[in-house]
Protein backbone atom coordinates (compact mmCIF):
# COMPACT_ATOMS: atom_id res chain seq x y z
CA UNK A 1 0.00 0.00 0.00
CA UNK A 2 1.29 3.52 -0.68
CA UNK A 3 1.70 5.36 1.87
CA UNK A 4 1.32 9.76 1.83
CA UNK A 5 4.90 11.28 2.17
CA UNK A 6 4.47 14.78 3.82
CA UNK A 7 7.01 17.31 1.48
CA UNK A 8 7.57 19.18 4.20
CA UNK A 9 8.86 15.90 6.23
CA UNK A 10 11.03 15.50 3.09
CA UNK A 11 12.34 18.92 3.96
CA UNK A 12 13.26 18.29 7.65
CA UNK A 13 14.80 15.34 6.40
CA UNK A 14 17.39 17.03 4.25
CA UNK A 15 18.15 19.72 6.47
CA UNK A 16 18.76 17.25 9.34
CA UNK A 17 20.95 15.02 7.23
CA UNK A 18 22.83 18.00 5.96
CA UNK A 19 23.56 19.91 9.40
CA UNK A 20 24.21 16.13 11.00
CA UNK A 21 22.33 17.05 14.06
CA UNK A 22 18.34 17.37 14.63
CA UNK A 23 18.99 20.44 16.85
CA UNK A 24 21.28 22.39 14.41
CA UNK A 25 18.71 21.19 11.40
CA UNK A 26 15.57 22.43 13.90
CA UNK A 27 17.48 25.46 14.53
CA UNK A 28 18.09 26.63 10.64
CA UNK A 29 14.44 25.49 10.24
CA UNK A 30 12.84 27.66 12.59
CA UNK A 31 11.08 24.27 14.19
CA UNK A 32 11.28 22.91 18.09
CA UNK A 33 13.68 19.80 18.00
CA UNK A 34 11.01 17.96 19.71
CA UNK A 35 8.87 18.49 16.39
CA UNK A 36 11.10 17.76 13.64
CA UNK A 37 12.21 14.72 15.37
CA UNK A 38 8.61 13.81 15.22
CA UNK A 39 8.11 14.57 11.68
CA UNK A 40 11.17 12.38 10.64
CA UNK A 41 9.97 9.55 12.85
CA UNK A 42 6.53 10.07 10.64
CA UNK A 43 8.57 10.09 7.69
CA UNK A 44 10.17 6.71 8.51
CA UNK A 45 7.43 5.42 9.13
CA UNK A 46 5.70 6.24 5.69
CA UNK A 47 8.79 4.41 4.51
CA UNK A 48 8.52 1.67 6.40
CA UNK A 49 12.77 1.90 6.96
CA UNK A 50 14.86 4.05 8.86
CA UNK A 51 16.03 6.46 7.68
CA UNK A 52 19.08 7.90 10.22
CA UNK A 53 21.01 6.52 12.42
CA UNK A 54 21.30 8.41 15.66
CA UNK A 55 23.70 8.74 18.72
CA UNK A 56 25.01 11.24 20.92
CA UNK A 57 27.34 12.94 18.16
CA UNK A 58 23.95 13.21 15.69
CA UNK A 59 22.63 11.71 12.95
CA UNK A 60 23.84 9.88 9.88
CA UNK A 61 22.30 8.38 6.78
CA UNK A 62 21.73 5.06 6.32
CA UNK A 63 21.79 3.09 3.12
CA UNK A 64 17.59 4.26 2.31
CA UNK A 65 18.19 7.58 4.27
CA UNK A 66 20.82 8.56 1.14
CA UNK A 67 18.73 7.39 -1.55
CA UNK A 68 15.81 9.31 0.01
CA UNK A 69 17.54 12.01 0.71
CA UNK A 70 18.96 12.84 -3.42
CA UNK A 71 15.29 12.59 -4.04
CA UNK A 72 14.25 14.64 -1.23
CA UNK A 73 16.83 17.72 -2.68
CA UNK A 74 15.54 17.78 -6.23
CA UNK A 75 12.13 17.51 -4.76
CA UNK A 76 12.33 20.09 -2.50
CA UNK A 77 13.66 22.30 -5.01
CA UNK A 78 10.89 21.74 -7.37
CA UNK A 79 8.44 22.43 -4.74
CA UNK A 80 10.10 25.88 -3.78
CA UNK A 81 10.36 26.84 -7.62
CA UNK A 82 6.70 26.08 -7.97
CA UNK A 83 5.91 27.81 -5.03
CA UNK A 84 7.63 30.67 -6.83
CA UNK A 85 5.76 30.45 -9.83
CA UNK A 86 2.55 30.38 -8.51
CA UNK A 87 3.06 33.28 -5.97
CA UNK A 88 4.26 35.49 -9.13
CA UNK A 89 0.79 34.44 -10.51
CA UNK A 90 -1.40 37.82 -10.39
CA UNK A 91 -1.30 39.76 -6.96
CA UNK A 92 -4.76 38.12 -5.23
CA UNK A 93 -3.54 36.83 -1.71
CA UNK A 94 -5.13 33.56 -1.13
CA UNK A 95 -4.85 30.96 1.38
CA UNK A 96 -5.43 30.06 5.05
CA UNK A 97 -3.60 31.32 8.16
CA UNK A 98 -3.86 29.63 11.04
CA UNK A 99 -4.59 31.54 13.95
CA UNK A 100 -3.79 30.98 17.86
CA UNK A 101 -4.97 33.90 20.23
CA UNK A 102 -5.36 33.88 24.15
CA UNK A 103 -8.99 34.43 25.62
CA UNK A 104 -8.71 38.62 25.94
CA UNK A 105 -7.09 38.97 22.40
CA UNK A 106 -10.67 36.81 21.11
CA UNK A 107 -13.22 38.99 22.64
CA UNK A 108 -11.26 42.47 22.83
CA UNK A 109 -9.17 43.19 19.83
CA UNK A 110 -9.73 40.54 17.13
CA UNK A 111 -13.31 40.61 16.13
CA UNK A 112 -13.24 43.85 14.05
CA UNK A 113 -9.83 43.50 12.85
CA UNK A 114 -10.33 40.23 11.68
CA UNK A 115 -13.40 41.19 9.92
CA UNK A 116 -12.02 44.10 8.50
CA UNK A 117 -8.93 42.01 7.08
CA UNK A 118 -11.18 39.28 5.68
CA UNK A 119 -13.14 42.00 3.84
CA UNK A 120 -9.94 43.22 2.25
CA UNK A 121 -9.01 39.50 1.21
CA UNK A 122 -11.28 37.65 0.66
CA UNK A 123 -9.39 35.27 -0.71
CA UNK A 124 -7.96 34.23 2.76
CA UNK A 125 -9.12 31.55 5.20
CA UNK A 126 -8.72 32.75 8.81
CA UNK A 127 -8.99 29.43 11.39
CA UNK A 128 -8.99 30.74 15.05
CA UNK A 129 -8.43 28.53 17.57
CA UNK A 130 -8.15 30.20 21.73
CA UNK A 131 -6.05 29.30 23.51
CA UNK A 132 -3.65 30.30 26.77
CA UNK A 133 -0.99 31.73 25.96
CA UNK A 134 2.07 29.17 26.79
CA UNK A 135 0.06 26.83 24.27
CA UNK A 136 -0.49 29.66 21.71
CA UNK A 137 3.30 30.38 21.78
CA UNK A 138 3.85 26.13 21.75
CA UNK A 139 1.29 26.34 18.67
CA UNK A 140 3.54 28.57 16.81
CA UNK A 141 7.05 26.94 17.72
CA UNK A 142 5.33 23.58 16.64
CA UNK A 143 4.37 25.03 13.31
CA UNK A 144 0.49 24.23 14.39
CA UNK A 145 -0.16 27.99 13.82
CA UNK A 146 0.93 30.89 11.55
CA UNK A 147 0.43 33.53 14.04
CA UNK A 148 -0.23 33.78 17.99
CA UNK A 149 -1.62 36.53 19.65
CA UNK A 150 -1.12 36.43 23.59
CA UNK A 151 0.34 38.18 26.90
CA UNK A 152 3.58 39.63 26.53
CA UNK A 153 6.66 36.56 27.08
CA UNK A 154 10.38 36.08 26.63
CA UNK A 155 10.72 35.14 22.79
CA UNK A 156 11.47 31.18 22.61
CA UNK A 157 14.15 30.94 19.65
CA UNK A 158 12.80 30.64 16.24
CA UNK A 159 9.69 33.40 16.82
CA UNK A 160 9.51 36.95 16.06
CA UNK A 161 7.09 38.79 17.72
CA UNK A 162 5.55 42.01 17.40
CA UNK A 163 3.82 44.41 19.71
CA UNK A 164 -0.28 43.86 19.21
CA UNK A 165 -2.27 45.93 22.14
CA UNK A 166 -1.63 47.25 25.55
CA UNK A 167 -3.87 45.44 27.74
CA UNK A 168 -3.97 46.77 31.19
CA UNK A 169 -5.70 44.66 34.22
CA UNK A 170 -8.30 46.48 36.10
CA UNK A 171 -10.75 45.65 39.06
CA UNK A 172 -13.98 44.44 38.38
CA UNK A 173 -16.29 45.38 41.72
CA UNK A 174 -20.30 45.20 42.05
CA UNK A 175 -21.91 48.99 42.14
CA UNK A 176 -21.72 49.52 46.12
CA UNK A 177 -18.71 47.39 47.34
CA UNK A 178 -16.50 49.13 49.87
CA UNK A 179 -13.93 49.44 47.51
CA UNK A 180 -15.72 51.25 44.56
CA UNK A 181 -14.93 54.85 46.33
CA UNK A 182 -11.16 54.54 45.28
CA UNK A 183 -9.64 55.84 41.85
CA UNK A 184 -7.46 53.04 41.71
CA UNK A 185 -7.14 49.92 43.86
CA UNK A 186 -3.82 48.10 44.86
CA UNK A 187 -3.48 44.14 44.64
CA UNK A 188 -3.45 44.02 48.21
CA UNK A 189 -6.33 46.33 48.61
CA UNK A 190 -8.00 43.75 46.25
CA UNK A 191 -6.91 40.09 48.01
CA UNK A 192 -8.48 41.53 51.45
CA UNK A 193 -12.08 40.97 49.83
CA UNK A 194 -13.26 37.77 48.64
CA UNK A 195 -12.01 37.14 44.75
CA UNK A 196 -13.19 36.00 41.70
CA UNK A 197 -10.76 33.99 39.96
CA UNK A 198 -10.73 32.67 36.04
CA UNK A 199 -8.79 30.07 34.27
CA UNK A 200 -7.41 28.19 36.74
CA UNK A 201 -3.80 27.58 35.63
CA UNK A 202 -3.64 30.05 32.58
CA UNK A 203 -1.30 33.11 32.60
CA UNK A 204 -3.62 35.58 34.44
CA UNK A 205 -3.90 32.89 37.18
CA UNK A 206 -0.33 31.86 37.41
CA UNK A 207 0.56 35.42 37.67
CA UNK A 208 -1.90 36.64 40.02
CA UNK A 209 -0.94 33.82 42.11
CA UNK A 210 2.63 34.80 41.89
CA UNK A 211 1.98 38.35 42.92
CA UNK A 212 0.00 37.40 45.61
CA UNK A 213 2.85 35.04 46.91
CA UNK A 214 5.77 38.59 46.79
CA UNK A 215 3.45 39.77 48.85
CA UNK A 216 3.03 37.51 51.32
CA UNK A 217 -0.73 36.91 50.76
CA UNK A 218 -2.47 33.56 49.75
CA UNK A 219 -4.57 33.71 46.48
CA UNK A 220 -7.54 32.12 47.16
CA UNK A 221 -10.52 32.62 45.27
CA UNK A 222 -13.69 31.97 46.38
CA UNK A 223 -15.17 30.71 43.01
CA UNK A 224 -13.24 30.02 39.80
CA UNK A 225 -14.82 29.63 36.57
CA UNK A 226 -13.56 29.40 32.61
CA UNK A 227 -13.97 32.76 30.84
CA UNK A 228 -14.61 36.56 31.33
CA UNK A 229 -17.83 36.81 30.90
CA UNK A 230 -18.62 33.86 33.70
CA UNK A 231 -16.67 35.93 36.16
CA UNK A 232 -18.31 39.41 35.51
CA UNK A 233 -22.02 37.20 36.32
CA UNK A 234 -20.36 36.01 39.35
CA UNK A 235 -19.22 39.71 40.07
CA UNK A 236 -22.75 40.89 39.39
CA UNK A 237 -24.29 38.75 41.83
CA UNK A 238 -21.92 40.38 44.70
CA UNK A 239 -19.90 36.78 45.00
CA UNK A 240 -16.83 38.60 44.66
CA UNK A 241 -14.40 41.42 42.68
CA UNK A 242 -12.33 40.05 40.07
CA UNK A 243 -9.01 41.26 38.16
CA UNK A 244 -9.28 40.83 34.64
CA UNK A 245 -7.99 42.67 31.71
CA UNK A 246 -9.44 45.54 30.39
CA UNK A 247 -10.90 44.24 27.27
CA UNK A 248 -12.79 41.81 29.28
CA UNK A 249 -14.05 44.66 31.20
CA UNK A 250 -15.23 46.52 28.32
CA UNK A 251 -16.82 43.66 26.89
CA UNK A 252 -18.95 42.52 29.88
CA UNK A 253 -18.76 44.55 32.72
CA UNK A 254 -19.79 47.94 30.92
CA UNK A 255 -22.86 48.74 32.64
CA UNK A 256 -24.14 50.60 35.94
CA UNK A 257 -24.24 47.24 37.63
CA UNK A 258 -20.52 47.61 37.66
CA UNK A 259 -17.38 49.62 39.08
CA UNK A 260 -14.38 49.06 36.73
CA UNK A 261 -11.20 50.45 38.45
CA UNK A 262 -7.39 50.31 37.32
CA UNK A 263 -5.33 47.78 39.54
CA UNK A 264 -2.85 50.12 41.24
CA UNK A 265 0.22 47.77 40.20
CA UNK A 266 3.22 48.48 37.84
CA UNK A 267 2.61 44.85 37.05
CA UNK A 268 -0.60 45.88 36.09
CA UNK A 269 0.73 47.74 32.40
CA UNK A 270 0.09 44.05 30.76
CA UNK A 271 0.68 43.79 26.90
CA UNK A 272 -0.27 41.67 24.15
CA UNK A 273 1.97 40.54 21.67
CA UNK A 274 2.02 39.17 18.06
CA UNK A 275 4.23 35.54 17.43
CA UNK A 276 5.40 33.80 14.63
CA UNK A 277 7.64 31.54 13.24
CA UNK A 278 11.03 33.04 12.04
CA UNK A 279 10.60 32.68 8.05
CA UNK A 280 11.67 34.91 5.61
CA UNK A 281 9.93 35.47 3.48
CA UNK A 282 6.77 34.79 5.67
CA UNK A 283 3.71 33.03 3.37
CA UNK A 284 2.03 36.29 1.75
CA UNK A 285 -1.75 35.37 3.51
CA UNK A 286 0.44 35.14 7.02
CA UNK A 287 2.48 38.23 6.22
CA UNK A 288 -0.91 40.23 5.02
CA UNK A 289 -2.67 39.38 8.36
CA UNK A 290 0.66 40.17 10.65
CA UNK A 291 0.65 43.73 8.62
CA UNK A 292 -3.33 44.10 9.23
CA UNK A 293 -2.55 43.27 12.95
CA UNK A 294 0.17 44.93 13.31
CA UNK A 295 -1.70 48.16 12.30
Amino acid sequence: MTRRIDPYSVRLFVSAARAGSIVRAAEQEHIAPSALSRRLADLEHAFGTPLLVRSPRGVALTDAGRLVFARGVKLDDDLQALVREVQSEGDEVRGTVRLYANMSAVIGFLPERLQRFMAQYPGVTVLLHEEDTRDVIRACLDDRADVGVGVEAPVPAGLVSWHFESDPLHVVLPAGHALAGEAAIGFAQALAHPLIGVHQGGALDRSLHERAEALAIRFAPTVSVSSFDAVCRMVEAGLGIAVVPQSATAAYAGTSRFVRRPLAEPWAARNLNLYALRRTPQPRATQALIDALCG
